[in-house]
């Protein structure tokens, strides 16, 4: 007889990578928020989005400043609450608004995040890549863009060691 199957949920990814502009969205803004805590909208990319979708409560985050000088790894959040339609995709005012979602099939959503610590100091992406234990980190691959990403546990004991 075969090996019997594990469930999703021990075989997902327990760790991810969230990307953030700082000047639109900083660890620093996650400090500040109410309760420590935001819901991360505007994730318009159906990778992204799955990956959201598959996360769980206690699942941690490295946070990531994106579009930085330099950009890198700045801290630790944590998923507070499941996916859950993002409302900006009906908004028509809002940058992230899709004419082609509707309420009755929502096309996007989001995941709130908690803010657990901030680093001492940024982990700039040069560092991590020249770090030889995270060759295969998905934000270290040749044009890698996903704004929401798996760290895989290894990458995340080493991330945490260089922190």
């Amino acid at each position: 007889m075969g090996k019997s199957k594990t469930s999703n949920a021990s075989a997902r990814p327990r760790y991810w990578l969230m990307k953030s502009e700082p000047s639109a969205f900083s660890i620093d803004d996650l400090a500040r928020a109410s309760k420590q805590t935001t819901c991360w909208e505007g994730v318009r990319n159906y990778q992204a989005r799955n990956f959201m979708r598959s996360m769980a409560v206690g699942d941690r985050v490295l946070f990531y400043h994106s579009n930085a000088d330099p950009p890198a790894v700045v801290g630790i959040a944590e998923v507070v609450r499941t996916a859950y339609p993002d409302p900006t995709q009906f908004d028509k005012a809002d940058i992230h608004y899709d004419p082609d979602s509707v309420p009755a099939n929502p096309r996007w959503d989001l995941v709130d995040i908690k803010y657990i610590k901030k680093f001492s100091a940024p982990l700039p992406l040069d560092r991590l890549r020249g770090e030889p234990k995270l060759k295969g980190m998905v934000l270290l691959r040749k044009g890698s863009r996903l704004s929401v990403q798996p760290v895989t546990a290894a990458e995340w004991a080493h991330i945490l060691s260089l922190a």
